[in-house]
């Protein structure tokens, strides 16, 4: 009886494997067929959260390129968007490159609050710019391995909404490191970090 018994267990056994093993075939052809999204669009509810998470992963140089300085003035703001990449010890050097209208800002606002930082050093003197574009996006290696990843936004409605006197974002694009997108955002920042 012990015997009939455990021939049956020992055969159950054996097709369970087999349908495991078919079923791990059929999900790597799955995921072999799957093309992984060029962007993420993060949206209100889960825009700081993200943005937070994009600063804590980054690594080695970060590039502030057109953000709305706004966007930092409150100090909780600050802290949650800005300070978690200034604090953060894998972060090499922070380059903001702004349209020349902001100098005033930056001076009366943002670099009082960065002066108090601990990693205050890291922020270089910003690259100040006649931006005339309409994109702002954060870049930085998010990445142990090097690998470029940016937070895409757009200036106006829908992507920005205007709060308090202020444009707060609304929704961001979370552009992956294998998007073409990516190639086109560090051409554009590289070309005016060149401009005398």
């Amino acid at each position: 009886m012990k015997l009939k018994h455990f021939l049956r267990h020992q055969r159950n056994d054996k097709r369970m494997a087999e349908r495991v093993e078919r079923t791990k075939t059929a999900m790597l052809h799955i995921q072999s067929t799957l093309n992984p999204a060029d962007a993420i669009l993060i949206g209100p509810r889960q825009l700081f959260t993200e943005i937070e998470r994009f600063n804590h992963g980054a690594h080695g140089e970060m590039v502030f390129f057109n953000v709305c300085l706004l966007m930092y003035k409150p100090q909780p703001m600050f802290d949650m968007l800005l300070q978690t990449a200034i604090d953060n010890p894998r972060v090499t050097s922070l380059l903001f490159m702004l349209d020349e209208s902001e100098k005033s800002l930056w001076e009366s606002e943002i670099m009082p609050k960065i002066a108090v930082c601990p990693g205050r050093d890291k922020v270089k003197e910003p690259r100040w710019c006649k931006l005339e574009k309409n994109i702002s996006f954060i870049l930085g290696d998010t990445r142990a391995d090097g690998a470029a990843e940016a937070l895409l936004s757009f200036w106006g409605e829908p992507f920005m909404a205007h709060a308090t006197k202020q444009d707060v974002p609304r929704y961001v694009f979370w552009v992956q490191k294998h998007s073409e997108l990516l190639a086109r955002l560090i051409e554009l920042e590289r070309g005016y970090r060149l401009q005398e």
